[in-house]
């Protein structure tokens, strides 16, 4: 009797220890956010003047593809794929426009659309790798997450795209509306981007 007592007691203490080992899984993360394709939004800010008067734009279509879900909204914008036709430039200026796709697009090479593909850590920053003038150049971007959309920000200077005859094709036929006060007709080849980005979680 005392014999079977001890053995009871030590399977318990048996069982009661394995137990206590065992390790607790962490419940499996779902992929289920998205990116809602109807709420992609792209500003631009160019620059005028020597003065840097400040113009600004949109393009009214982009086309995205390479979705895939994701456990976040970060997973959900890692390598996707975008493509902007130049023809949906709009600044609230039809003259404007026309000279934009006109004068800087169409001295490019191969550029009736601006190509690229979103690479984005998990610390606020990436890159972007964008097709312009027949060039693909790597750009660093910077993002912030609102509850479940995401805002890119970058800068781009497009003499790195070997831009220039598109510029001056540019300042030439907006030469007048680009002089400051010193009578210096300037385009800047700087342009800022910000990009919103809404996805959504399904249940």
């Amino acid at each position: 009797m005392k014999k079977s007592l001890i053995y009871i007691a030590f399977s318990f203490l048996l069982i009661f220890s394995y137990s206590c080992k065992k390790t607790t899984k962490e419940p499996v993360q779902k992929s289920n956010y998205t990116i809602e394709k109807e709420n992609i939004t792209l500003s631009w800010t160019a620059y005028k003047t020597t003065e840097k008067v400040p113009v600004k734009g949109t393009f009214k279509e982009i086309e995205i593809e390479n979705i895939t879900k994701g456990v976040n909204p970060v997973e959900v914008i890692n390598d996707v794929k975008f493509s902007i036709p130049v023809n949906s430039i709009y600044s609230k200026d039809s003259i404007r426009d026309f000279k934009l796709r006109e004068s800087l697009f169409g001295t490019m090479k191969n550029t009736s659309k601006i190509k690229g593909t979103i690479n984005i850590d998990n610390n606020g920053k990436g890159e972007a790798t964008i097709s312009l003038n027949g060039l693909n150049k790597t750009i660093p971007i910077s993002y912030e997450i609102h509850g479940e959309n995401i805002k890119i920000n970058a800068k781009i200077d497009l003499n790195n795209w070997q831009a220039q005859a598109a510029i001056a094709a540019l300042n030439e036929v907006c030469s007048e509306k680009h002089k400051a006060a010193d009578g210096v007709s300037k385009t800047w080849s700087e342009v800022d981007i910000e990009v919103n980005i809404k996805t959504t979680k399904n249940n």
